[in-house]
């Protein structure tokens, strides 16, 4: 209790104020494989946090901050085991991030078999978000839920903090970034641990980011990135309703057939090392060159009910593309060409869980996958006010495996090459109003996980999910008072790809016949308001909402017919809610809102989890002296102590379709800034 109190009222702020404070987030220019405009007159259906955005919410914690943006969804069932999805792509996600591309600046988090480890990363080397809704197969590649670009933080910076939180949380790190000559450096560590909320469910991650930009002349600039991170998690498991509501704390208990989650210590080791250079260089004021090389290498370790898995992944991938812009008159004219390809290698063995501790051998096999994909893209602007973006691209995907025990066997999948074009236009009506239109079409391969799932088979039945994409919208900005957004959009997709539990919770996957996604998002954002009196300084609100339609077209499975019903794990509304107040001596107060309505937990709808209201509030006093400035905060998750899950395991045998999240509980710290 001593150190709750303490923490209360000396807490931390880990991020500075960044320069876009003022700024609507219709102002933002986005960077969209370097084909950089403001989100006015995008063409693209793109939801942004930028880095004061990101600064209103308690700063090592992403999740709230994508939570507020339309059409995004992240969860985190317990510390570190993280789902992201765009527009319910969370279907076939049952931990990670899958069917979702992941950029981290120059470079590719996502790996060749489209499976990205997100949880490697500390929330606080992350400046601003740009996420794009839907397939954007021109530009991106195979995807059809959506694609991230992540980019770092760029502001200069020598600083140290430590942090604290309930349940035994502890936070330390240390940042260093400024210009050295033609190099920007920047460097970053960080220490985390928490016992959580649950039983079975503790976190420790270590972080250590170097970046280095370096502007060798006036033509060219290269680029190096290095992540190291280690981390271990543990999972506790999904629960039923009674088991919930008799104690919310516990793991999965065991049963007379099956050890529960602590008997098996059941948690995720996972140890990654990425290193990039990128470099780009302008032959010519109209000309330039791009290109990124990449490594990567994983140690994952997965102590589960059933087994100890053990994976070494080896990762490679290059992105190169030229590109050529021309003005003529008022028109604007630009034109890309290039290639992303990336392999990964997957050496996975499975033992018997001893305890937390591998036994005999139940299966060792090697898989391979190979991906990539040529696109060209073509973009123009007519007169400042008609803005057209036309791209298509040619993917290609294939796996191969080998089986060394128990049994000797090895094949190949080659998927059929797939084109996928896009077209959208933004008009500009008037001043501050445009309108945009969008047709694209999608396709995601099985990831690796999904094809060699937890039964430790080869699901070489599984195929890609493919579908079009229909999508108008409008942005209003009313000087810089208010900015409004709504997008409407429609996604045919076939053969969706379904997670489902076998009886002793392994998972394994299947393709779901064909689903029709149908929804509304919004956003209303209002300008910092300045008030001239001693108490309240300013004052600034954001509102979202996603408002859904998804649905089962066509699915059956044996003898039970699920067509025309409600998308498995998908909200019909969310509504989203952020207002900033300052007081004088820079006190800082956000609060922020979570509704979400009714969830469906199983194909058939039979099981739904209740809607659920969450509310955070931050606190921030910075202190300022002439050779430091200090920033305090404190944040109270969950204020209203409302009973919910972060997180649901869909289609989870059994009914353990829950992951209790925490009551209410306390975030702070301090944060130093030397200048």
């Amino acid at each position: 209790m001593i150190f709750k109190t303490f923490f209360l009222f000396f807490s931390i702020s880990l991020f500075a104020q960044e320069k876009d404070s003022a700024m609507l987030i219709s102002e933002v220019e986005i960077d969209a494989h370097r084909k950089s405009t403001k989100v006015l007159t995008s063409t693209k259906s793109v939801s942004v946090a930028n880095s004061n955005f990101l600064l209103q919410n308690a700063s090592d914690r992403l999740l709230e901050s994508v939570n507020l943006l339309p059409g995004a969804k992240m969860e985190e069932r317990s510390p570190g085991s993280y789902r992201f999805s765009v527009r319910g792509s969370t279907l076939r996600s049952p931990f990670g991030v899958r069917n979702v591309k992941i950029y981290l600046d120059d470079f590719i988090l996502t790996d060749a078999s489209g499976n990205t480890y997100l949880n490697v990363l500390d929330p606080e080397i992350i400046g601003s978000i740009e996420v794009y809704k839907g397939p954007e197969g021109g530009e991106f590649g195979a995807v059809t839920g959506g694609t991230v670009q992540l980019h770092t933080r760029n502001s200069d910076e020598m600083s140290f903090g430590i942090s604290g939180t309930s349940f035994n949380g502890y936070k330390g790190k240390m940042r260093y970034a400024d210009h050295v000559g033609e190099h920007k450096l920047q460097a970053y560590s960080s220490y985390q641990t928490t016992d959580s909320y649950r039983k079975q469910s503790a976190l420790e991650r270590q972080i250590l980011f170097l970046k280095d930009r370096f502007r060798y002349s006036e033509k060219g600039e290269v680029g190096f990135l290095f992540l190291n991170s280690n981390m271990h998690y543990e999972t506790p498991g999904g629960l039923t309703l009674a088991q919930m509501q008799a104690d919310s704390r516990q793991a999965r208990p065991k049963t007379p057939v099956l050890p529960g989650a602590q008997e098996q210590q059941a948690g995720i080791y996972n140890r990654m090392v990425l290193g990039g250079i990128s470099h780009i260089y302008e032959f010519v004021p109209h000309l330039s060159h791009f290109m990124s090389v990449q490594g990567s290498y994983n140690d994952f370790k997965n102590p589960f009910i059933t087994n100890f898995e053990q994976r070494y992944e080896r990762n490679f991938a290059v992105r190169t593309h030229l590109n050529f812009e021309k003005w003529s008159g008022e028109n604007f004219y630009q034109t890309r060409v290039g290639f992303e390809a990336g392999m990964n290698r997957s050496r996975i063995r499975n033992f018997e869980n001893n305890g937390g501790v591998p036994g005999n051998s139940q299966n060792h096999d090697d898989l391979f996958a190979e991906s990539g994909y040529l696109f060209l893209a073509q973009k123009a602007e007519l007169s400042d006010r008609f803005f057209i973006d036309g791209s298509v691209s040619l993917n290609m995907m294939k796996y191969r495996w080998n089986r060394s025990f128990p049994n000797d066997f090895s094949g190949t999948k080659t998927l059929e090459r797939e084109v996928l074009p896009g077209f959208a236009v933004s008009y500009l009506l008037a001043q501050g109003l445009s309108v945009r239109g969008k047709i694209s079409k999608g396709n995601s391969a099985p990831t690796m996980e999904e094809l060699r799932s937890s039964t430790q088979e080869i699901n070489e039945n599984l195929s890609p999910e493919y579908g079009w994409s229909r999508e108008v919208g409008f942005r209003k900005q009313f000087g810089n008072f208010l900015y409004l957004e709504a997008s409407l959009f429609d996604f045919r997709l076939k053969q969706a790809i379904v997670r489902r539990q076998t009886e002793e919770g392994q998972e394994y996957f299947v393709n779901a016949g064909e689903t029709v996604q149908r929804g509304i998002e919004a956003v209303a954002e209002t300008k910092v308001f300045i008030f001239s009196n001693p108490v309240l300084k300013s004052l600034k609100f954001w509102f979202s909402g996603s408002f859904y339609d998804f649905k089962f077209k066509e699915y059956r499975q044996n003898e039970n017919d699920y067509s025309g019903n409600r998308l498995t794990g998908v909200p019909k509304t969310s509504l989203q809610s952020l207002i900033n107040l300052k007081f004088g001596n820079g006190i800082g107060l956000d609060l922020t809102h979570f509704y979400i309505s009714e969830i469906s937990l199983n194909d058939s709808n039979s099981v739904t989890a209740e809607p659920s209201l969450v509310g955070n509030v931050t606190l921030r006093y910075p202190l300022i002296t002439r050779d430091f400035k200090v920033d305090f905060s404190v944040s109270i998750i969950n204020v209203y102590d409302a009973k919910y899950s972060l997180g649901h395991d869909i289609n989870a045998f059994g009914n353990r379709f829950y992951n209790p999240a925490a009551g209410r509980n306390v975030m702070a710290g301090a944060n130093f800034y030397i200048k």
